[in-house]
């Protein structure tokens, strides 16, 4: 999911329950305009930083433990990452959601953007 500076939802991919989140990563920031994209530790890979990067944007993403050479980043900036998790608390609240009664990714799929609407009229 890819949610804006106030923790609103933007986009979504519904990806395969075995598939890392990192694999849509590329997809949900295609044509957006952002200052910066902050993530997790478990977005740290070069791809990923280099699309940032042709976005003319600054990547705030923590460097794994793995890797070599450690990529410093901003951890003032860092720090508003929460909204991304304050964003699925509020998407949790919705029951259907939290557990995926649907069997069809587009029902669940559809759901979501009802449950996003939701949330950015609050």
């Amino acid at each position: 999911m890819l949610a804006d500076a106030l923790g609103r939802p933007l986009r979504f991919r519904i990806t395969a329950g075995q598939a890392h989140d990192i694999t849509a990563a590329s997809d949900l920031l295609e044509d957006q305009q952002t200052e910066a994209v902050l993530a997790d530790k478990a977005y740290d890979s070069n791809a990923l930083r280099d699309k940032i990067a042709q976005m003319e944007a600054q990547a705030v993403i923590p460097s794994k433990r793995n890797r070599k050479l450690l990529i410093p980043h901003d951890t003032e900036l860092y720090k508003q990452r929460n909204r991304i998790e304050r964003c699925f608390g509020r998407l949790k609240h919705f029951r259907r959601f939290a557990t995926r009664y649907d069997r069809r990714s587009i029902h669940f799929l559809g759901f979501i953007h009802l449950a996003a609407a939701i949330i950015w009229l609050r």
